[in-house]
């Protein structure tokens, strides 16, 4: 007689995450800056499925296009770490500089983008052979993100001590200019077409429309007390801005620039992520160590997951 043997925990579980890749529900994965783990959430289910060791202090993070490998800066190594979705192994460690925040990725995958605080600048990387390109300064100081237009030719950037979003010439690797918003913007989305892009102004409680043909601002829309995260609906009809102080998610109609609702999360909500199909928000709440998750056709909060400790924001892969 044949003995099947059982296969581990870990080998379940790396098979699920490998399906998830080829169609099922995809993981939230949550840095937690103060507990050094990603959380990986399921969104079919809800549940809390692991915790992956990510560094010293993890911030923010992205993925290539298949999904099966994170980029999660961390800002206690000065480095960009590549891991393995499926296995949380640690693939690659980039030096990039003290105290790296947002990074994201080029719709092809094919570069990375960091807001590197220290040295006030972004750095880029290319994907395939986990190498520093390029160091571009910027103006403003402290950036924060660094976020790639849909068409890859742009990069925006935003920093702490800024009365502006900041430009980059991707080809040219260089700042080519900037566009005036609010004091202190921090979270920045582009519209599905990549003709706007939306900037949350956290010390002027708003939320700035940029056009992107033009390089100027739209609108100005009010939000809530500490505006910080932006996430747009894929119809592009929806703009969601997380409000820190007041522990609230402003929701936003993009075809009008006025708010419609505003929901309560938990508090100091941070970076937000929308699952692909758009029917859900997953908000980071960095005081209060969970997940806020909302039901964007009802504008609900359906519950809350907890994390680690300190979430940062959310990638949905």
């Amino acid at each position: 007689m044949m003995h099947m043997r059982l296969a581990s925990p870990a080998l379940l579980l790396a098979v699920a995450l490998a399906t998830c890749h080829a169609g099922a529900a995809p993981f939230a994965y949550v840095p937690n800056e103060k507990s050094a783990t990603l959380s990986v959430i399921d969104t079919d289910s809800g549940a809390l499925v692991r915790e992956i060791a990510a560094g010293k202090r993890p911030r923010g993070i992205a993925a290539d296009p298949a999904g099966r490998v994170l980029w999660v800066t961390d800002a206690g190594a000065g480095a960009l770490l590549a891991l393995d979705a499926a296995s949380g192994a640690t693939l690659a460690s980039v030096a990039v500089g003290k105290s790296p925040e947002g990074v994201s990725a080029s719709a092809d995958g094919r570069w990375l983008a960091v807001a590197v605080e220290e040295s006030n600048s972004v750095v880029l990387v290319e994907a395939a052979t986990r190498r520093v390109l390029a160091e571009i300064p910027v103006q403003g100081r402290n950036p924060e993100h660094a976020v790639f237009s849909p068409d890859g030719k742009w990069l925006l950037v935003s920093a702490e001590d800024a009365e502006q979003v900041d430009l980059i010439d991707v080809a040219a690797r260089r700042q080519s200019g900037s566009v005036a918003v609010g004091l202190r913007p921090r979270g920045i989305a582009f519209s599905p077409d990549g003709a706007r892009a939306y900037v949350a102004c956290e010390l002027a409680n708003t939320v700035v429309v940029i056009d992107m043909a033009t390089r100027r601002a739209l609108a100005t829309i009010p939000a809530g007390r500490n505006t910080a995260g932006i996430a747009v609906h894929p119809s592009g009809r929806q703009v969601y801005a997380s409000n820190g102080i007041d522990g609230t998610v402003t929701v936003i109609d993009a075809a009008t620039n006025t708010v419609t609702t505003t929901i309560a999360v938990g508090k100091r909500p941070w970076n937000m992520a929308l699952t692909p199909d758009g029917a859900r928000l997953y908000v980071a709440n960095g005081r209060s160590g969970s997940v806020s998750v909302i039901d964007t056709a009802s504008n609900t909060r359906l519950n809350d997951i907890p994390v680690g400790a300190l979430p940062w924001g959310v990638l949905i892969r």
